[in-house]
């Protein structure tokens, strides 16, 4: 597949140039190579929210893998095999390479998180399982996306979404808690005016052998209980038990008469909750929260122009929550809507965070009118649908384009108008497998590994020898920046013998061959 460059829109642009986030119009699979050289290995979370292949071919962001844009796709890249694959076929062939390009996105530390429903759940598994590792898999949540159940279902009314996710290293992979609810720091009362603050009971005995946890004990007022409920045992030593109780750790009941219970301060639970795999409306939101949403946010000119499953904001909060950080880059490659970047912006503005975001959407018309303007509004105000003005969150975000020709011309050469700061992110991806963040003004690039890695490219000499310093001669490689170890120097040809090249330490790489990837 020919790699493309990004080529920025600046009409399309909003607010802070430096922000740091990015929209991309294109193929998402064009994007992902062309986003690789920078990102690679950046990203903390991804979320993805890609056709759930049910064969609905009548809105506009089209659901069905038989449709122009997949076929186009297969016809290129499958090939005619792709002619005689069934709709299942198709949405696994359109999935696979995409998702091992998002794998390479991922930070040690990131996680992929993936919307679907019962029609490719099982087949998204396996996929995941292929790509990311078995032992990867983390969990799949359901959420719960409508608010009453459907009349006029087939069978059951379906209620829910699932959310697969899988880590990049599960066994390292730690989410965040959330925060605490009202409802349950309510559960903490203090009907004994404790000096250490409210509190709550925890029970005292379990159904786990303790080999001393079976004596008796005596209540204030002088009831004794000769052992705990049948069938169960005290959680600690009678001697554990006696310390608590001088302590005031140990609540009898009103009555001081009650089996003894622990009390857990509130002070001293974890700051947040465990996230769980159920995902509930009331928290996180639902389908018809996410289409009022939008519906305040862009003017569409006919209903059936209104996304027919945008996701709630809400939804995608809870995600970034759980699995960033305040500083984190956020991935989206089936942006639709842009409720990822609405819900990256709107977190940002609520725990002051600097989250990023690149968001990729394949149709023109659907990435300036509804996901750049969404943004737009979201960033800059707006009023809603009922004149209430809506104060923008700040930011701002570059828009780009896939070039209409890739990175190589029909001689496989380097199209001219590339720049050497766009040939140094391929370059440095090739070498390291990773996004390139140096500044590209030196034929160094950087150091990886122990190696200097060096480019020679459209006259970062400044013109000062042979070829406009792209080919590595005597004198080229007197005027590079010294490094003292290996190094590798990607350059249109080579004057320098073998001898010269083992004795400095020097691996020569060939441009554009040793890019053609």
């Amino acid at each position: 597949m020919p790699l493309r460059l990004l080529e920025p829109v600046p009409e399309l642009a909003c607010g802070k140039g430096d922000s740091g986030n990015l929209i991309v119009q294109g193929d998402n699979l064009h994007a992902l190579k062309a986003l690789l050289p920078r990102y690679a290995g950046q990203v903390k979370c991804i979320y993805i929210d890609p056709p759930y292949n049910t064969g609905n071919e009548g809105w506009v962001y089209n659901d069905n893998v038989n449709s122009a844009e997949i076929r186009k796709w297969l016809g290129e890249v499958v090939g005619k095999e792709g002619e005689t694959l069934d709709r299942h076929d198709r949405w696994l062939c359109m999935m696979y390479p995409r998702l091992v390009l998002l794998r390479q996105f991922l930070r040690e530390d990131g996680a992929i998180f993936v919307s679907i429903d019962d029609n490719e759940v099982a087949a998204l598994r396996l996929l995941m399982d292929e790509i990311f590792g078995a032992r990867n898999f983390v969990a799949t949540v359901l959420w719960q996306k409508v608010y009453s159940p459907k009349n006029s279902a087939r069978h059951l009314s379906e209620d829910h979404d699932y959310i697969v996710i899988y880590a990049a290293k599960a066994d390292a992979w730690k989410p965040n808690l959330l925060p605490r609810t009202e409802e349950q720091n309510a559960a903490y009362k203090n009907p004994d005016n404790d000096p250490r603050g409210v509190w709550k009971t925890s029970d005292l005995s379990a159904r786990n052998y303790y080999s001393e946890g079976i004596y008796s004990v005596t209540s204030p007022t002088g009831r004794v209980i000769e052992a705990p409920p049948k069938g169960r045992y005290w959680t600690v030593s009678k001697e554990k038990f006696e310390e608590l109780d001088r302590d005031n750790r140990i609540w009898w009941g009103k009555d001081g008469n009650a089996i003894p219970q622990i009390k857990r301060f509130l002070h001293e639970v974890k700051e947040g909750r465990v996230p769980q795999t159920m995902w509930f409306y009331q928290e996180v939101g639902h389908t018809q929260e996410a289409k009022k949403e939008l519906l305040e946010l862009v003017d569409f000119q006919t209903s059936d122009d209104v996304f027919i499953t945008p996701k709630p904001t809400r939804l995608i909060q809870r995600i970034l929550q759980i699995a960033t950080d305040k500083d984190s880059l956020v991935l989206d490659t089936f942006a639709g809507s842009g409720t990822t970047a609405h819900a990256v912006l709107k977190q940002n503005a609520e725990d002051g965070g600097n989250r990023r975001f690149i968001l990729v959407e394949m149709d023109e018309n659907i990435a300036r009118s509804v996901t750049a303007e969404r943004v737009r509004r979201v960033v800059e105000g707006y009023s809603s649908a009922k004149g209430q003005a809506a104060t923008g969150l700040g930011g701002g975000f570059q828009f780009c384009r896939l070039s209409a020709e890739p990175l190589f011309d029909a001689d496989g050469q380097i199209r001219h108008d590339v720049t050497f700061a766009q040939l140094a992110e391929f370059v440095w991806f090739a070498e390291t497998g990773t996004g390139y963040s140096g500044q590209a003004d030196s034929p160094l690039l950087g150091e990886y590994e122990g190696r200097a890695i060096y480019l020679l490219y459209n006259g970062i000499l400044k013109d000062k020898s042979v070829g406009g310093g792209n080919v590595l001669t005597s004198a080229v490689y007197e005027a590079l920046p010294a490094f003292a170890g290996p190094k590798v120097i990607y350059a249109a040809a080579c004057r320098l013998g073998s001898a010269r090249l083992a004795r400095e330490g020097i691996t020569f790489k060939q441009t554009p061959y040793a890019l053609e990837v």
